[in-house]
């Protein structure tokens, strides 16, 4: 049994459909979403590398 709800990262060399269509072959679909930057320090100064996007997935149930 698949769990109802699963947070699925876009990943690095990933576009936002191709998660979502990732997301579907699974059997989820988005519910949330959520975004942070990803930080690097460079001689003690932090510059931003990039984006993290998450969706929350939950679960189609195939029953009526």
């Amino acid at each position: 049994m698949k769990k109802k709800t699963v947070w699925f990262e876009v990943e690095e060399n990933e576009t936002i459909e191709e998660c979502l269509e990732r997301m579907k072959n699974e059997g989820y679909i988005a519910t949330g979403r959520r975004e942070q930057p990803l930080f690097e320090e460079t001689n003690g100064e932090y510059s931003p590398i990039r984006q993290i996007i998450q969706f929350k997935g939950t679960y189609i149930s195939e029953e009526p």
